[in-house]
């Protein structure tokens, strides 16, 4: 285990208001991310994608950076652009 997930192991273990925060922001991050990926598999540049959707460019790339409250109706949208299908699963807390 590298020394950063060391820290961040620890620290979540004693400072539950960081714990909480860390995984919300991960899973945030995580979304854009793989939006991103998502996009950039498809070939399309984010100016591409946001004409399909009918945005603008700075509304996708503040998606891929700060997935944070996004729609579920635009993450349908940007999946359809992108030729994909949407999958939402509900799971256990860790």
């Amino acid at each position: 285990m590298s020394d950063l997930k060391k820290y961040i192991a620890e620290r979540k273990k004693r400072d539950k208001v960081f714990a909480m925060g860390f995984d919300e922001g991960y899973e945030e991050f995580k979304i854009g991310v793989m939006l991103r990926e998502a996009r950039e598999t498809a070939g399309l540049t984010q100016e591409e994608l946001a004409k399909r959707i009918k945005t603008k460019k700075t509304a996708i790339s503040r998606i891929e950076n700060h997935a944070e409250d996004i729609k579920l109706s635009t993450l349908e949208r940007v999946a359809t652009a992108l030729g994909k299908r949407l999958e939402i699963s509900i799971v256990n807390a860790a």
